[in-house]
């Protein structure tokens, strides 16, 4: 069984900075790629960041760009996000999530498809 696992959520006032993590651990597995998302309650699932590993290629949504930094950790799997600036429309749950397909699979709302989850990080700033 997969596991990816947060952390570095919490509270932090508007401004602040936050640094998220990602691991995984279980039964070995390949990807190529990892991403965050992020849902707010009563708003749509969002695609933070995500990086590809070949290539080092990254996306990040228009509210995350200049502001967040996503990069992969030295170990297989792991993936950090750097969050910067924060405002409270960015409080929501954070989700790790990695891709096994070597192609980038886009689902019927444009939102990438991931394969394995992590349970979410909780990231609240405060105005």
């Amino acid at each position: 069984q997969v596991q990816l696992v947060e952390s570095g959520g919490g509270v932090v006032q508007a401004g602040g900075s936050l640094r998220l993590s990602c691991a995984a651990s279980g039964r070995t597995f390949s990807s190529y790629g990892m991403g965050w998302v992020r849902q707010a309650p009563g708003k749509e699932r969002e695609v933070v960041a995500a990086i590809r590993w070949r290539g080092c290629s990254t996306y990040y949504a228009d509210s995350a760009k200049v502001r967040f930094t996503i990069s992969r950790g030295n170990a297989r799997n792991t993936v950090s996000l750097q969050m910067n600036s924060l405002k409270p429309e960015d409080t929501a749950v954070y989700y790790c999530a990695a891709d096994t397909s070597p192609i980038t699979r886009v689902g019927p709302s444009g939102d990438a498809i991931y394969d394995y989850w992590g349970q979410g990080t909780q990231v609240t700033v405060s105005s």
